[in-house]
């Protein structure tokens, strides 16, 4: 830290990770490559962790927050304790029997948020509030991008094909539950049952009948007590990543990727996504190239029809037939340097470090404020 002052002209970025939910570690992991990946010549990093209580501490920025032996990485909750960032971007550190002392002014923050309390538009709105410019997609585009059901109503609304869905509400499923459950079934079977506001895969579950579909929406509820049930579709799983353009031009989508899980496993689940020997990606996938064309399309509209800023990654099904149907978006994907978003733009000409800095220049040049 005391090497990287020596050079004030340097842009300050705060890299922020970690968080109260159940992607804290995905998002430690996320954080890892980018602090390993920024350029210093450049940026003077910040790097900032937030703890599963809540806590905002200043943290060591040499570690790779990696999986090691099984182990999930948290945040060192016994750091130098942070106030939130105030006054334009200032950053105060909180040291237990000490003047709280200045960190300077932070020029821009890359959260490298995930789930609730960051990617849902929180951190975003803190952010807002603050007058400070970030990574990514504002406050409405991250909240109905975490939030499976209105991103489907919206995606819908801009004439983008999603496949059937039930949204279970809470109220609903304590004091209806057999109204609830006849529109389920109404979808057919197999159907997927997840938490409306999460990611990463957790709490996912696939149900073959009415025997298993309580319990699956029991353990969805887990995690958010809003739920959604999604008819399962035949199909391939195609993913594109959009990226926003530097200049006037309009976001550019990468070459479309197919995820293949390896194992026995029924859909890309958490251990698919985060442990590298669980999935492979092709890219490009192996399509039809009027298919990529219109998918690479389709996965800019959706990019815009929520209003999203920097980055996303859309995911498809394409089918049998030929067809194409947006299963999601998502405003900050899984951002290791092995994540798919990631490694379709590396298979697009655009490699990990370039990535990073195409973001941080993305959110300088952002007006603070309305946009």
């Amino acid at each position: 830290m005391n090497e990287d002052r020596e050079s004030p002209s340097r842009v300050r970025v705060a890299v922020v990770f970690g968080g109260r939910n159940s992607e804290h570690a995905v998002s430690l992991m996320g954080a890892g490559s980018v602090l390993e990946a920024v350029d210093r010549s450049k940026y003077e990093v910040i790097p900032i962790g937030i703890a599963q209580d809540g806590r905002w501490v200043l943290a060591s920025g040499d570690q790779s927050y990696a999986i090691e032996s099984g182990r999930l990485p948290v945040v060192d909750d016994s750091g130098v304790a942070l106030a939130l960032p105030g006054d334009s971007g200032a950053l105060v550190a909180l040291e237990a029997g000490d003047i709280p002392r200045a960190l300077g002014r932070v020029d821009v923050v890359f959260p490298m948020l995930h789930g609730p309390f960051g990617e849902d538009g929180t951190i975003q709105g803190l952010l807002e509030m603050a007058g400070v410019r970030y990574v990514g997609s504002g406050v409405l585009a991250s909240a109905v991008g975490m939030d499976k059901a209105y991103m489907k109503l919206v995606l819908r609304a801009a004439g983008l094909p999603v496949g059937p869905f039930v949204v279970v509400r809470d109220r609903d499923w304590r004091l209806d539950r057999d109204r609830v459950l006849k529109e389920i079934e109404e979808l057919g079977w197999p159907v997927f049952v997840k938490p409306s506001r999460a990611g990463s895969s957790q709490g996912i579950s696939k149900a073959h009948d009415p025997e298993s579909l309580e319990a699956a929406i029991e353990v969805a509820r887990e995690h958010d007590p809003k739920v959604l049930v999604e008819a399962a579709i035949v199909g391939r799983e195609i993913e594109c990543a959009v990226l926003e353009s530097l200049g006037d031009a309009a976001p550019e989508a990468s070459v479309p990727g197919e995820v293949l899980v390896r194992g026995e496993r029924e859909f890309f689940d958490f251990e698919a996504k985060y442990y590298p020997d669980q999935m492979a990606l092709h890219a490009p996938a192996d399509i039809p190239a009027e298919a990529a064309e219109t998918l690479r399309s389709m996965a800019v509209r959706a990019f815009e029809a929520l209003g999203c800023e920097g980055l996303s990654r859309v995911d498809f099904f394409y089918t049998p037939s030929g067809e194409l149907i947006v299963n999601e978006i998502n405003t900050m994907p899984g951002f290791t340097s092995l994540s798919v978003a990631p490694q379709l733009w590396a298979a697009t000409g655009l490699p990990y470090a370039g990535l990073v800095d195409h973001l941080i220049q993305l959110a300088l040049r952002r007006r603070a404020g309305l946009r």
